[in-house]
């Protein structure tokens, strides 16, 4: 099945094609220029592929920028209703740690996105020669609490520039990564179903009744 992957969740986002696990090409690009549909044409090309071709879209459905992954939902809703192609949703935590894993990072490492509001989010991975795999699920967690994974021996991975934290190996989730993760998966969804990962509570705030004079 031949795949493109959306990852726009972190500011370097980019597009992928693969099939059977196989990377045929790819374009990324750092901040809003490029837009999303040049980077994709220039991915389908780097594969020698027309958007016909194309069979299922994958997309990082985040933490991260909530822009990105909202536009990257929206191409691929667009692309199902066009062409009914298949659509996979993957977390951009798990794509982040199998880039952290391609680029040779090892043992105990906690991935580590901002979630601004002085909020982070948390997730514990193990990165052994054969592959990877959580030893604590995603969290969302405030300044204090989120030190408390990174107090023992681990590599802290983030796509974000500016945290708070020290030693921080700095990496963006990749859209190579998404379409092999993608290749492995079976659990299409509706394209209504592909949702951003966002676990902070939505609140709303009751305007105040309008006054008259």
């Amino acid at each position: 099945m031949k795949i493109l992957a959306l990852e726009f969740s972190s500011a370097r986002r980019g597009v992928a094609v693969a099939e059977h696990g196989q990377v045929l090409g790819s374009a990324e690009a750092e901040g809003l220029v490029p837009g999303p549909f040049a980077l994709v044409e220039a991915a389908l090309r780097d594969a020698r592929l027309e958007r016909e071709q194309i069979e299922c879209v994958a997309v990082g459905l985040g933490p991260g920028s909530y822009t990105g992954v909202r536009s990257a939902i929206a191409m691929a809703q667009g692309w199902q209703l066009g062409a009914g192609v298949k659509l996979l949703g993957v977390s951009s935590a798990d794509v982040l740690a199998a880039t952290a894993h391609t680029a040779g990072i090892r043992g105990m490492a906690v991935i580590v996105i901002d979630a601004l509001r002085g909020e982070f989010y948390v997730r514990s991975v193990v990165l052994a020669a054969n592959g990877w795999h959580e030893t604590s699920e995603l969290k969302l967690l405030n300044y204090g609490a989120a030190q408390v994974p990174m107090l023992s021996d681990v590599t802290l991975v983030s796509p974000d520039a500016k945290l708070p934290f020290a030693n921080v190996t700095h990496l963006a989730p990749s859209a190579r990564e998404l379409a092999r993760l993608a290749s492995a998966r079976t659990d299409f969804v509706p394209g209504e179903k592909l949702e951003p990962i966002y676990l902070r509570e939505t609140n709303f705030a009751k305007a105040p009744p309008r006054r008259f004079y």
